[in-house]
């Protein structure tokens, strides 16, 4: 966040806040919401964003790791419809080969959320455990 000019943590932090939400009404898959917020965070180390276009950013992100992860992906009119009609179709799919671009179309690493679901089963963790040490790394995604 240091690189950017026109952004900062708070926005970025309000932004993941926001994503989450929107991960929550399309009921995506955990793994699609720990990569959205990579996504977001190497782009932004990489690029200089206006804060106008921060949320497209994100939208964008999660179509990429919706497309990713997910079985059934949101329409693309979902994406817009979300974002309250700020950006338009080809918006959306300009920063998302912007970002893919940006990144080399390198998409997976390893996140927080696959080394949980690994050392759980390893420590024969119970259902409980899990959510609660689950609830712990989500809440580290906004900071």
């Amino acid at each position: 966040m240091s690189r950017q000019v026109d952004i900062n943590e708070k926005m970025r932090g309000i932004l993941v806040d926001w994503i989450i939400e929107v991960h929550l009404r399309f009921k995506l898959l955990p793994e699609t919401l720990f990569l959205t917020v990579n996504l977001i965070d190497r782009y932004l180390q990489k690029t200089q964003i206006m804060r106008t276009r921060l949320q497209l950013v994100a939208v964008s992100a999660l179509l990429i790791a919706s497309k990713y992860e997910e079985i059934y992906v949101p329409e693309l009119k979902d994406f817009v419809f979300i974002s309250d009609n700020a950006y338009s179709k080809e918006e959306i799919l300009e920063m998302e080969r912007s970002i893919l671009i940006t990144l080399e179309f390198s998409i997976t690493t390893p996140s927080t959320y696959r080394f949980l679901q690994r050392f759980a089963k390893v420590a024969k963790a119970k259902d409980q455990l899990f959510h609660l040490a689950q609830y712990l790394i989500e809440l580290t995604l906004i900071e």
